[in-house]
């Protein structure tokens, strides 16, 4: 399968869009932890192997996730540029080592123009991303941080394949918009009522039943 097969709209291009993407198209590897969009207009992000984790930051420069882009995903506010009436502020990093297949912002703009099936495309991930960034607000406004951290941590176990969970305290901080001694604090709690388990680098969930 050639990379540009990956988006979805390719097949539904003109002979002559789907050679201007082939001939644009870009693949770029990040280690763990790079930062892989900083807000500039780079353009549609394919994530081939991997996840980003994408971000905002609020006022005081404090992170709070706000959804994350496994393999197979696309990152569509990489193209900020090339959608009309979008002015959001978001990040990515990479969760782990990933590998991206890019078009960049100026050809993906010229397919937008003419293309039913790219504007379609674009139109059913906006809605899918809007939905869940509104998500993520209704957890920070109606749900207590308790619940919002022991959801997380279920997530990251799913995501670990394993109960040892390597993340810092710091790191769940960034995901749930809060500072680190919130997070300690809970945790702590946490093991109190023999829900994890704490040593240096690693949080063991210790009763997943009772987390959910």
């Amino acid at each position: 399968m050639q990379k540009a097969e990956n988006f979805s709209f390719y097949k539904d291009l003109k002979e002559e869009d789907r050679r201007l993407v082939r001939e644009n198209l870009r693949e770029y590897t990040f280690h763990r932890g790079a930062q892989v969009y900083n807000g500039d207009c780079t353009g549609l992000l394919y994530v081939e192997s991997g996840r980003l984790r994408v971000y905002t930051l609020s006022e005081t420069g404090r992170e709070i996730t706000l959804y994350r882009i496994a393999e197979g995903g696309v990152c569509l506010f990489s193209a900020s540029c090339a959608l009309r009436g979008i002015d959001f502020h978001v990040f990515a990093v990479a969760e782990t080592e990933v590998r991206l297949i890019l078009i960049p912002a100026e050809i993906y703009k010229k397919l937008s123009e003419k293309s039913v099936a790219v504007n379609g495309f674009t139109n059913a991930l906006m809605a899918q991303r809007f939905s869940e960034v509104m998500w993520v607000l209704d957890e920070v406004l109606n749900k207590k941080f308790d619940a919002r951290l022991a959801a997380l941590l279920l997530e990251e176990e799913a995501y670990a394949g394993t109960a040892d969970l390597k993340i810092t305290h710091e790191q769940l901080a960034a995901h749930l918009g809060t500072v680190r001694e919130a997070v300690s604090r809970m945790l702590k709690y946490f093991e109190s009522e023999g829900l994890v388990e704490l040593s240096r680098g690693t949080i063991r969930i210790a009763n997943a039943e009772e987390l959910r």
